[in-house]
């Protein structure tokens, strides 16, 4: 079910089964003061899940925030077949399915919703996005959230892909694909110069509240990247 999260800001999570631990795919849908919707990340969504997005207001574009974020791309696609499929550039050629540049937003947003790439990951391509009103980070795979009370099996392999420390935490594979460090670092300097307290991560649990200061604290952590 759709939950919302804060006002014009929505979440639907589901299922996405990996190495046998559930890490959820999250959706998010924000709705501009224009009445349009940008549907963050894809999802096997249903028709009642259709349903439900369209009393929210007109689904006007459908975006990928990585590479690699690529599992439900065909259903998301059939789902809203009509409306801007943005990605990273090499996503359309990963899934092979026409895509639109991410970079530059759409004039449409102005600043309501920005967009900031992450460079110096080739392999991944991420790119975080803020939602001014709400003061909401959204973000792919830069930061898992999972919490205590995650099943035996699905703790156990957190420790091994995430880390001890995964309530927020970095995945080993995503640390690993940074390839240009500096680079990396000016954007997160950068992304930490947003006025952001809520974070929507793409696998695990939303951040309500203190998450500027929680992801701070896991880039440093794991990066030394200091605001």
């Amino acid at each position: 079910m759709i939950t919302p999260i804060a006002e014009n800001l929505w979440l639907l999570a589901y299922p996405l089964s990996k190495l046998g631990m559930n890490l959820r795919r999250n959706v998010t849908i924000i709705r501009l003061s224009s009445g349009d919707l940008v549907i963050h990340s894809t999802g096997p969504f249903t028709s009642d899940d259709l349903a439900e997005i369209s009393a929210l207001g007109r689904p006007g574009w459908l975006v990928e925030a990585m590479l690699h974020h690529d599992t439900f791309a065909k259903e998301g696609r059939a789902a809203f077949p009509g409306i801007p499929y943005l990605a990273p550039p090499g996503f359309s050629e990963l899934v092979d399915i026409p895509t639109e540049p991410i970079i530059p937003a759409p004039a449409a947003w102005g600043s309501e919703l920005q967009v900031l790439p992450v460079p110096g990951m080739p392999g991944f391509d991420e790119h975080v996005f803020f939602h001014q009103l709400t003061r909401t980070l959204i973000v792919a795979d830069l930061v898992f959230n999972f919490g205590p009370d995650e099943p035996v099996w699905t703790e156990l392999m957190l420790k091994a892909v995430v880390g001890g420390k995964h309530e927020p935490g970095m995945g080993r594979p995503f640390k690993m694909g940074i390839k240009g460090e500096e680079a990396f670092n000016a954007a997160m300097e950068k992304m930490l110069r947003w006025d952001f307290d809520r974070v929507i991560v793409g696998h695990g649990d939303h951040i309500p509240t203190d998450g500027k200061q929680k992801v701070a604290t896991m880039l440093a952590d794991a990066l030394g990247v200091v605001s």
